[in-house]
């Protein structure tokens, strides 16, 4: 049932008796206004504003796009950020289909000049979205892209008989229906609409496009990257760069693909990134916006817990916009969750962390305990790169809205001195407690193995300890190395996944740290407990080598003599943690066998 509620607004007339403005009120008129309707996953402005749903005015978009006089558009928005919501809005506001149809933006900000009063409902619109093209093939996907381009063909299917059109133009019109279309056609299909709705209408075309790199993503992951790319840049190209009969065009999408080489012939392409200071308040709310939602809705009191959860994302130099799907769901429960983070496409995140190599690891590490990060930026998102720069994936997290930037160090562009470093962190907690459950997820597969694993470690039972970790990491050795071929970081990359699962684990009584300084060397991983009476753990991983080991056993006892000479509890002292409650132990690791001992 829909949270239902109300503002009592109360008007009264005063009539003063003296000088000193001493007021009687000669009577109250008590008005109760109906808050608006917080409808869930609606994204067709036309339906929003027709049943008065819960709707924050971004109508000035449409100015702001249109005086900037750009021929092609992309912006780039993290999932669920208001992106399909406003180019239902421009299709709704300049299509000749809604001439009709200023009704739907009485009462907006765009309302206000007569001058866009006129220009409302008077250009021909080809609006379509890549947003659900997620599928695990070539085939499938360039299926499903052509499925999309005949919907948009029905749509103006009326034209096809008009005289305007040639029969040479009718017979392209029937190959395009036809199952067997060839890329050749495919691939011009909205050059070629473009052409006969500019000839129907005597006007060109404004295109927008929703989701545009989707496919690519998609293909990335699924590995027809190299199949799809050439299909997709001649779609692109035919479309926005050697099109004649397009007025403006629109692409959103999460990333920005532009050097993929599908944008490489378009030198009329403006680009608008999360850090751009263009559009930064067109998408998502504002603090003002979200208060005032707040206020609406009865929830003022809310404030602060909402700030915490769903503020966080910054784009150019505005700071402090919330994500809009959190915050409609929270307007509507009145409850806090992760709801944004559960809608989000993280496969492709959730793949590059876990299979990353120690330095990814240890850097989420940082982040996952709440702390920034420094690191060069390139937001122009290249996918077959990603497999070999390990620095893309924080471009990825930043463009996708996992990140927030703190402070930021630009290009010296005189000297071209001093690459850009940006300072980042988690967005939220609603970010960080998604990431919780990523990782919890990853060792899913051994069932309660690992939980038991953790008990077993807190209480100190050593024979308990190997079995499960035995099973663990037999099971999941695999899953955190990359998927191309066997790494010699193998055991390296579990143990790092295997610290951020205790991290995720144990945050609320222990503080977790990896790598870190302490005596005369850097240990592998400390669990110290926040309460100092409690037990501390100091964890050493080895690889077996046989030129130094002869068993297992003796790279355990070398694993335990290294945190010995190198006084890793030094540290743990120092923190007030007595040395009898600090626990050492080795784990020997070869090929999926692992051992583990104590002092």
């Amino acid at each position: 049932m829909k949270r239902k509620f109300a503002r009592i607004v109360i008007y009264m007339e005063i009539s003063y008796t003296n000088t000193k403005m001493i007021g009687i009120a000669d009577f109250f008129v008590m008005e109760v206004v109906m808050a608006r309707t917080v409808a869930i996953g609606i994204q067709d402005f036309e339906q929003i504003i027709k049943n008065d749903y819960f709707y924050v005015d971004k109508t000035n978009f449409i100015k702001e796009w249109w005086e900037s006089g750009d021929s092609v558009t992309l912006i780039t928005r993290p999932h669920c950020l208001g992106k399909t919501l406003n180019m239902s809005m421009l299709e709704k506001f300049f299509s000749l289909k809604y001439a009709d149809r200023g009704d739907l933006f009485e009462g907006l900000s765009i309302w206000k000049e007569e001058k866009y009063r006129e220009l409302q409902g008077t250009y021909p619109v080809i609006a379509l979205s890549f947003a659900r093209v997620k599928e695990v093939s070539y085939t499938d996907t360039r299926a499903k892209i052509c499925e999309i381009l005949r919907n948009v063909y029905i749509k103006y299917a009326f034209i096809r008989e008009s005289d305007t059109l040639l029969d040479a133009d009718r017979d392209y019109f029937d190959r395009i229906f036809s199952v067997d279309v060839s890329d050749v056609d495919v691939t011009f299909a909205l050059n070629r609409l473009s052409d006969f709705l500019s000839r129907y209408y005597g006007k060109k075309v404004i295109i927008l496009l929703d989701g545009h790199d989707m496919p690519m993503k998609e293909a990335y992951v699924n590995g027809y990257l190299d199949e799809i790319s050439p299909f997709i840049r001649s779609l692109f190209n035919a479309t926005f760069k050697t099109n004649p009969y397009m007025e403006r065009a629109i692409l959103t999408g999460i990333t920005s693909v532009q050097r993929e080489s599908i944008f490489s012939d378009l030198n009329n392409l403006e680009v608008v990134t999360t850090t751009s200071d263009k559009y930064a308040t067109a998408f998502g709310f504002t603090e003002e916006e979200m208060f005032a939602a707040l206020d609406e809705c009865g929830l003022s009191d809310q404030k602060e817990k909402v700030k915490t959860w769903y503020d966080g994302f910054t784009f150019g130099s505005h700071t402090d916009i919330y994500n809009p799907w959190s915050a409609i769901n929270f307007l509507d429960t009145g409850k806090v969750g992760t709801y944004w983070a559960n809608t989000s496409a993280n496969s492709l995140v959730g793949k590059m962390i876990r299979e990353g190599g120690r330095r990814v690891k240890e850097t989420f590490e940082q982040l996952l305990k709440g702390e920034s990060i420094i690191c060069s930026i390139d937001e122009q998102i290249v996918y077959n790169q990603l497999d070999d720069n390990e620095e893309a994936i924080w471009s990825l997290l930043l463009a996708s809205g996992y990140l927030k930037v703190l402070e930021y160090q630009l290009v010296d562009e005189d000297t071209g001195d001093t690459p850009s470093r940006y300072k980042l962190t988690l967005s939220n907690r609603e970010v960080r407690s998604m990431f919780y459950g990523m990782v919890r997820g990853w060792f899913a597969r051994v069932g309660g193995d690992y939980n038991d694993f953790v008990k077993a470690l807190l209480v100190g039972d050593l024979e308990a300890m190997n079995g499960y970790m035995e099973r663990v990491a037999r099971q999941t050795f695999s899953y955190f190395d990359t998927g191309k071929s066997p790494s010699q970081e193998e055991p390296e990359r579990f143990y790092h996944g295997f610290v951020l699962g205790l991290i995720a684990e144990l945050t609320t009584d222990y503080v977790i740290t990896s790598n870190r300084e302490s005596g005369f060397g850097r240990y592998d991983v400390m669990i110290e407990p926040k309460d100092k009476s409690g037990d501390a753990m100091i964890l050493e991983f080895k690889v077996y080598n046989a030129k130094k080991e002869k068993t297992l056993e003796d790279t355990v006892q070398a694993a335990l003599a290294q945190i010995e000479e190198k006084k890793y509890e030094t540290e743990l002292i120092a923190h007030g943690i007595a040395p009898e409650r600090i626990h050492k132990y080795g784990f020997a690791f070869e090929g999926k066998s692992v051992l583990i001992g104590t002092l």
